[in-house]
């Protein structure tokens, strides 16, 4: 079997970062070259300081420090790192469509065709092209008709390599993944292909939870996977709103069903709302996918999926407007919080942002405390979603550097990421400098109701009456 020596990934993300870095930790006799177009993106990447990388993972800093310079590197310089590999990784973002047919479900595929076509516009030798981005079905073929019509008379196999990477454990994820998925064609040069990829992985991997299938198959099975997930997500958040009108608790609920070696205890854990960039853009573009081939019901059904999400964050928001005796106008609430998941510095979709968003619109003074996320970030986020102007989201919403003074004369404290650092923190002094009477409100179940009403808090967790 064909063993690569060198290694290129268009695209230095959240996936492409981790997934590389790993590589070349395991690899040490493989070059891993990482590209992409935005320079200032590759120069956080090649940075001295290692708590500055444009990433944050437990246990990537570690990895980036004993790999870069050795058989690691960051570059913008694609052409050349494309002409050098034998390996290609794509990995760049591929976003909800937001205009033109498919908008608002189906994935833009811009930039995966920039990139196909610029490995056929520069390789001179056989390449094996490798999806590493969430695709919709059949986005092999279309990549593969693009090289073979536009290429330089070589030969290329494109393979599907659906990343399923927890955004907070993306290391120990790969380090320890559960199964590596590899789907290409069921031809001699395909398996061929697969097999040199699987040599890849099995550095550290057995064997056994390495699968192989056909490409379509693998492109599928990364939709339904996070679309499964989601569902979870929504589901046991659906029975949250039902707890909240009756005597019910949710995280009995959780528990009691959790035991049920059917359905398992992961995933059933009630909050605010999923975020991230996967879930909801896979299950749009599952959604787009069930319509345009006539699956109406089918696209209802996962649809439902996103609206409960939705209902979920509004609800979260109603209920501070609500509680605070139905305004909020004027009045200073503290988010904890803003990324969309501990562990990570990435905000994308999070519930913080639709939160702060349907507050703001209510004319409350919103205070942000997250200890990964930038001020420049959180502007943008909300920005974005071009609800109002810049400046008065500037106006309306301060970041701080500090919970403490996040608090400090606020008429409620809002939970909307589970931090470990927010279960540790001294809830005395933050209840002792906030506004009488003092509201807190837990959107992911971090904390302890019977403690937090001792202290004097007026205490709102998500699923209990």
């Amino acid at each position: 079997m064909r063993k690569v020596n060198q290694i290129c990934c268009i695209g230095a993300g959240y996936v492409g970062g981790p997934t590389m870095a790993v590589i070349a930790k395991q690899c040490p006799e493989i070059k891993v070259n990482v590209v992409d177009i935005n320079q200032k993106r590759i120069d956080q990447w090649n940075g001295e300081n290692l708590d500055e990388l444009p990433i944050y993972e437990p246990g990537l800093k570690e990895i980036i420090g004993e790999t870069r310079g050795r058989n690691l590197f960051f570059s913008s310089d694609v052409d050349t790192a494309i002409d050098n590999a034998e390996l290609i990784f794509i990995s760049v973002n591929t976003p909800t469509k937001t205009y033109g047919k498919g908008k608002g479900q189906a994935s833009d595929l811009k930039y995966i065709e920039l990139c196909a076509r610029n490995i056929a516009k520069v390789a001179k030798s056989d390449k094996i092209v490798v999806e590493k981005s969430t695709l919709p079905v059949r986005t092999a073929e279309a990549i593969k008709s693009i090289l073979d019509n536009t290429g330089n008379d070589v030969n290329f196999e494109i393979l599907s390599n659906p990343e399923f990477l927890a955004e907070g454990t993306a290391v120990e994820d790969l380090l320890s993944a559960d199964r590596v998925l590899i789907g290409g064609a069921e031809t001699e040069s395909g398996r061929e292909a697969r097999n040199i990829l699987s040599w890849v992985y099995e550095h550290w991997l057995p064997k056994e939870r390495i699968l192989q299938t056909n490409v379509w198959s693998s492109e599928l099975s990364k939709l339904v996977a996070n679309a499964f997930l989601a569902q979870r997500v929504s589901s046991i958040n659906s029975i949250s709103a039902l707890c909240e009108k009756t005597d019910a608790n949710i995280a009995e609920v959780s528990r009691a069903i959790g035991f049920d070696s059917r359905i398992g205890p992961k995933f059933l854990s009630s909050s605010v709302g999923f975020g991230g960039s996967c879930f909801q853009k896979d299950i749009l573009n599952l959604v787009y996918i069930a319509k345009s081939f006539g699956l109406n019901e089918v696209a209802d059904y996962w649809e439902q999926v996103i609206i409960m999400n939705d209902y979920q964050k509004k609800r979260f928001a109603d209920n501070i407007v609500s509680t605070l005796y139905n305004t909020v106008s004027g009045k200073k609430i503290a988010f904890y919080g803003w990324a969309f998941k501990k562990d990570t510095n990435d905000t994308r979709e999070s519930a913080a942002i639709y939160v702060a968003d349907l507050l703001l619109d209510e004319q409350a003074e919103i205070t942000v405390y997250d200890p990964k996320v930038n001020a420049e970030t959180i502007y943008k986020d909300l920005d974005y979603l071009n609800s109002r102007d810049p400046e008065e989201n500037r106006k309306l919403l301060t970041v701080v550097s500090d919970p403490m003074e996040a608090a400090k004369d606020a008429h409620a404290v809002a939970i909307l990421t589970e931090w470990d650092e927010f279960k540790t923190l001294d809830w005395n002094s933050i209840y002792n400098d906030m506004l009488k009477p003092a509201f807190l409100f837990d959107g992911r179940r971090i904390l302890d109701k019977e403690h937090m009403e001792e202290i004097g808090f007026k205490f709102y967790k998500i699923g209990q009456s």
